[in-house]
């Protein structure tokens, strides 16, 4: 199979999806309702078909280097709703509907502390 030119995963309509070195690409989870960023986590070629098949957000844990079903052990799932695509292919946007907090710390997005000059401060709400 030849490699896909740049026009053709640009401006094309097929998905062709562009993996790093590992094998992984990003994934964005974006609350459907509120728009919020939930979480960033990878992607391999198993979480991707996944994910596509399931309606549920998996990823590649890079920690323990296997498939990882987002939920499966706090219940937490993502309900993917539509997935996004970027210009290049090598990033996804998975709009989600969450069932529970998406950060394993049980914050509702892992992104509740702002950078306020050296220290983070927690963000309410």
């Amino acid at each position: 199979m030849t490699e896909a030119s740049t026009a053709d995963r640009e401006l094309g309509s097929t998905f062709l999806p562009r993996f790093d070195a590992q094998g992984l690409l990003i994934a964005i989870a974006v609350d459907s309702a509120t728009k919020d960023i939930l979480m960033v986590a990878y992607m391999d070629a198993e979480a991707l078909q996944k994910t596509r098949e399931t309606g549920l957000a998996h990823f590649h844990s890079r920690s323990r280097g296997k498939l990882w079903l987002k939920g499966e052990t706090s219940g937490h799932f993502l309900r993917v709703q539509e997935i996004r695509v970027d210009c290049d292919q090598d990033a996804l946007e998975l709009v989600v509907t969450p069932e529970g907090p998406a950060c394993h710390t049980g914050a509702r997005s892992c992104f509740y502390r702002r950078l306020d000059g050296e220290s983070l401060s927690r963000i309410e709400g």
